[in-house]
């Protein structure tokens, strides 16, 4: 079992380009590659090595067929991501799947084995819901495995078999330490072939597929195909540095573009996963934004980087430890927050109650906050929608394309504004401002204009007005929606 992109499209090169490659190497003289760039010249004695580890693995579920469909889907998506249509569930059915048996459904999948005593991890996906996992080894032994936890959020589990002796077991190695470029080796059981090898290089790291919010793929060219979800992908060393879980296909079959979840994210999950049947992620309580050009140009960050506190839980670990709505976070127990993606993934394996050092970026100033971290709650509801645009209200003021008024009781009513909130309520956006670009859209509160509160819409203009004399071409926005859950933008002044 695998999970799918599928028929994505392939831009062609400009003819002038392929026609001056063409020349060159009509005229380039012909050179033997290094040693290095061919490759090992043998994978045997690795595979040797590390193939009994790997396993078969067969779950039954029965389940009815629409529920399965639901149940076995990979990744999870979120609504209206640009790459829900290419994912596709993959299964290969047994004697058990066929058409008078609908209700029983057979899905093959690969795993492998990380301790001799019987602990099993591969991909969430595979074992979906199944009432029946059976694990099969090289030499075909066949154990019956129990489920000891699973995380869907990045798609992995871990069984348990109980073996008559011990098993050859495999070790994570730090996928961290991963070149774009080096060689790795996949082992598992495409379309039910167990125990096939294939090799490839590294094509890219930290891939953003946009499964879920850990996203942080290595993409190889080592053939994957349907069944080889949950099997590991190994580096030169015999190390799992990846468990392989997706492809890019227009067929569903390998195309050399295929995505692992990298062992420095794996390994803490499958850690707690052994230890507590569950995952404990760490919890900073704060929302966040990513930091644009325009929003850093205007923070003054000097290029777009860290990941912008767009809200502060009031009951959150990061509240008494002094982070605010407006800090940007550039660095997180010592590692480098590049964009706004790293930090949910730093922090969610990071243990729960442990104190670490927060570096951010307040009105131009890098700050240290010290934060002992909460555990997450995975089961938190999700806010509720937004309320409707409301009709227009008096003493409306245009400006930057928008049209604004006080928060009155009307207002508040027909937007469903949240007790408390205060600002500028936004009535109206002209489809071709810089405000409608940035997603301002009618029932957003306007809390802030350039690093100032404002409570009626004049208040915006004298800060446009300052901020001109001032030299400034952009104001940096804070803007609420109608649960109070704020997110900043920078919009120009012109």
């Amino acid at each position: 079992m695998i999970g799918a992109l599928s028929a994505l499209s392939v831009r062609r090169a400009a003819p002038i380009a392929v026609a001056a490659a063409a020349a060159f190497l009509a005229f380039a003289p012909v050179a033997s590659a290094p040693a290095l760039a061919r490759g090992p010249a043998s994978l045997a004695d690795l595979s040797e090595q590390v193939i009994d580890a790997v396993v078969n693995i067969s779950a039954t579920s029965t389940a009815p067929a629409t529920s399965e469909r639901r149940q076995l889907q990979v990744p999870q998506l979120p609504p209206g991501t640009p790459f829900e249509e290419f994912f596709e569930e993959f299964f290969r059915r047994g004697p058990g799947g066929q058409p008078q048996q609908r209700r029983r459904s057979n899905s093959l999948g690969s795993g492998f084995v990380i301790d001799s005593s019987g602990i099993v991890v591969t991909n969430n996906h595979v074992i979906g819901e199944a009432n029946d996992i059976t694990v099969i080894f090289n030499d075909g032994t066949r154990l019956k495995a129990e489920i000891v936890g699973k995380d869907a959020k990045v798609d992995l589990a871990v069984l348990r078999v109980k073996p008559e002796k011990p098993l050859k077991a495999v070790k994570f190695g730090d996928s961290e330490k991963l070149r774009v470029g080096d060689w790795v080796i996949a082992i598992g059981n495409p379309f039910g072939l167990g125990g096939s090898v294939s090799a490839g290089i590294v094509s890219a790291r930290n891939r953003n597929i946009e499964s879920g919010l850990y996203d942080n793929y290595i993409q190889t060219d080592a053939a994957i195909n349907k069944g080889n979800s949950g099997g590991p992908l190994f580096n030169m060393d015999g190390e799992v540095i990846g468990i392989n879980t997706a492809i890019l296909s227009p067929s569903g079959g390998s195309i050399g573009i295929g995505f692992a979840v990298p062992s420095s994210l794996a390994s803490s999950i499958v850690e707690q996963l052994r230890d507590f049947g569950e995952t404990r992620r760490g919890w900073l309580g704060v929302r966040i934004q990513q930091v644009d050009d325009s929003l850093a140009e205007a923070m003054k960050l000097g290029r777009a980087r860290g990941a912008l506190i767009a809200g502060v839980d009031e009951k959150g670990p990061g509240k008494p430890a002094g982070l605010e709505t407006g800090d940007v976070i550039v660095k997180f127990d010592g590692r480098e927050i590049r964009d706004s993606r790293d930090l949910p993934r730093i922090v969610a394996s990071t243990p729960v109650g442990k104190e670490v050092e927060v570096v951010v970026i307040r009105k131009g100033q890098e700050l240290t906050k010290t934060v002992k971290l909460a555990r997450l709650d995975e089961t938190a509801s999700a806010s509720a929608a937004p309320g409707r645009p409301p009709a227009l209200v008096p003493e409306v003021k245009r400006v930057l394309g928008l049209e604004t008024s006080l928060i009155t009781d009307e207002a508040r009513r027909r937007f469903n504004l949240k007790q408390g909130l205060k600002g500028v309520v936004v009535l109206r956006v002209d489809p071709d401002s810089a405000a409608a670009d940035k997603r301002i859209q009618p029932g957003d509160v306007i809390v802030e204009f350039g690093d100032q509160p404002v409570s009626k819409p004049e208040d915006i203009s004298e800060r446009i007005e300052a901020l001109k004399k001032e030299g400034r071409k952009s104001a940096v926005v804070v803007v609420s929606n109608a649960q109070g859950e704020t997110r900043f933008v920078a919009l120009s002044l012109n």
